[in-house]
Parts: C-alpha cells; structure tokens; sequence
C-alpha cells in the first residue's frame, strides 16, 4: 500500500482523545495481515506484535498515538452549542471553522463568527477565546437539544488531501501520520527476515497526559521503544533554531527523554544506509509519549523519531509524504537486523 493512501484514510476518520474507536478499527484492518497477534486493551489501546520465533529475543515497540484534538459539547443556547476543547487546541483556529458533531449520525456545523463590519477597532485586535464562541448546526433550541446531548464530541471538519507532489494537509496528521509510517514499516517487514519481536501500540489519549501511554507500555514491557510523532517543521516565521527542515527526513531527537545509546543505535543505521536524518534537540519533556514509556516499570530505553509539520494543531496540518517514506526506510532497515546490534 502507498503511504499517502493510508495517511488520507487515516485523517478522514474522527477520533478525538477518549472516542478513537473509529480510528482504532481502521487501524486494526490495515495491519492485521502484517501482525501475529492484535488486540485492544481497557484503556482502547491498540496492540500488535510480529514475532520472529527466537527464544528470548529483544522487544521493541513502536508507538504513534491515534487521537486527534478536538471540542465537546457542553450545553445548548438559543440552538447553539456551547462547547470545551478535548486537548489542545488554539482558539484563534476556531471562528468559522467547519466542524463534525459525532452523533450516531454525524452532524455537521459551523463555530459562529462576526462579520468584520459590526466589529470595532478594537474587537478586530483581539482573539476569541472558546467562552466566546458556538457552534451553529442550523437548529432550534428543541431540536438541538434532542439531536445533540452534551458530552458529545466533535472535530474538525475536513478530512486531508493531497497538496501539490509531496505534501498532505489536513486535520489530525498529528499523529495519523505517524500511525500510517507504522502500518507501512510492518508491511516492509513482512518481507525481511528480523531477529527481534516488534511490538506496535496506537495509544490512545495522547493529547489530554500521555494517558494511554502509560498502561500500554506497562503492560507491554518492552524491552526498547521508538515514539513516532510530529515535530515542528520550518515556515517563514519561525527561528530556524525552533524546527526541522521540511524534506530533510526524519528529526531523531537527543537530549535526556531519550536513551543516548539505543538513539545512537538508531542514527549508525542511518549513516550506513544513506537516509537523510536531522537532529531534533530535547533538552527536557519531549511532549511526546516518549514520557511516559521511557520511565514504565523499571525503565525502556527510549528513542524519538519525529515527523516535521507544519500548522500543528490546526486543521491545515502540512506534512512531506518523502520524509514519512524516509521513516519507513529508516525503520525497515534497522529492523532488518537490530538484534545484532541491540
């Protein structure tokens, strides 16, 4: 399968952290041919492992979360919805934007905004913040209220398409992206012969405290994990000590929420095989999950591999579809033999 196809079907399905069960069946179909064994768990983790039938061998897991940010609902006003944030999402993103009600029958709407000519000077200066601000699903007060109970979820309602040769825009390619680079390396690994068991875990809850983390790697124990994730890529207006360069491959992180040695492991095999990587500098929390697995039980030598984006957290997130292939190479290839080098 190509790895854009997979990113586009992963981004069109809504999963906002604590509802990601669309997304973990999706998820679920696709890797299912590559894998021995897949499960889910009570947090709504998604686990697989691909074992290589030698008797003690090493354990690494792969890890790429599958929530998205979202909103939910917490009261009605007039046929409006007023609502929260599920994670974090930036409210100068929200007037005007397009959302999707997940009702049993998904809902679509619209966050209210006012026209530029009933605003003052000083309204135009200012960002709304979500107290602020509704959303519009075209209702009655009634017929909101019998349509929509609160506690109901919502997310942005674009899916993603492709922009020009190489790029992919869209909602929640933090982290679908990261969980397709997954898919892909276990189907490249189907053909290779390993000397290690990989594990996959699509954890769940990411964007509210790394919360599915911590009870899959816990249960899991592995032995070594990589975290796929985002990172910030370079636009514009940001220092370019701040991000990574768009098209220059995968950003692997140093710094203390990594293990210097399994990292180093990780960029020899670069080298070796000439895949373009980046440095990604972690002077602390990486923000990853990363945080959570590197200290499960008695610790998990921990490394980061990190996608570069643009728009983070927003619903026009901007990723190269070249540096997720170069992740997949990057990872077929240490697969192919990490149990001599582990």
């Amino acid at each position: 399968m190509k790895l854009d196809d997979v990113i586009l079907e992963l981004c069109a399905a809504a999963g906002p952290a604590g509802f990601e069960e669309s997304v973990s069946r999706l998820i679920e179909d696709k890797l299912r041919p590559y894998v021995d064994e897949i499960k889910s768990d009570v947090m709504g983790n998604l686990i697989a492992v691909k074992r290589c039938g030698k008797e003690n061998a090493p354990s690494v897991l792969l890890d790429a979360h599958m929530d998205e940010i979202g909103l939910m609902v917490t009261g009605h006003e007039n046929g409006y919805l007023r609502f929260n944030s599920l994670g974090g999402i930036d409210p100068r993103m929200l007037p005007a934007a397009e959302v999707t009600v997940l009702t049993e029958k998904p809902i679509y709407g619209v966050i209210d905004v006012m026209p530029p000519h009933a605003l003052s000077s000083g309204d135009m200066s200012k960002a709304l913040g979500i107290d602020d601000l509704y959303i519009d699903i075209g209702m009655s007060e009634d017929e909101a209220k019998a349509a929509v109970p609160v506690g109901t979820p919502c997310v942005y309602g674009c899916g993603a398409f492709r922009m020009g040769e190489d790029s992919i825009c869209g909602k929640s390619l933090d982290d679908r992206s990261c969980a397709a680079i997954i898919i892909r390396t276990m189907e490249a690994l189907s053909e290779k012969t390993r000397d290690v068991d990989v594990y996959c875990l699509f954890s769940v809850q990411e964007e509210i405290g790394l919360r599915g983390a911590v009870t899959g790697a816990f249960g899991i124990a592995p032995d070594y994990a990589i975290i796929l994730d985002v990172t910030f890529g370079k636009t514009p207006d940001v220092p370019e000590y701040k991000c990574l360069k768009m098209g220059g491959g995968p950003a692997i992180a140093v710094g203390p929420n990594t293990n210097r040695a399994f990292t180093r492991k990780i960029i020899d095999k670069a080298v070796s095989c000439g895949i373009d990587y980046q440095l990604e500098v972690l002077p602390g929390n990486s923000g990853t999950n990363a945080w959570a697995i590197q200290t499960s039980r008695m610790g998990v030598a921990t490394a980061i591999v990190s996608l570069p984006l643009k728009y983070m957290h927003s619903p026009v997130e901007t990723c190269l579809v070249s540096d997720g292939e170069k992740i997949v190479n990057l990872l077929s290839e240490f697969f192919s033999d990490a149990g001599e080098v582990l």
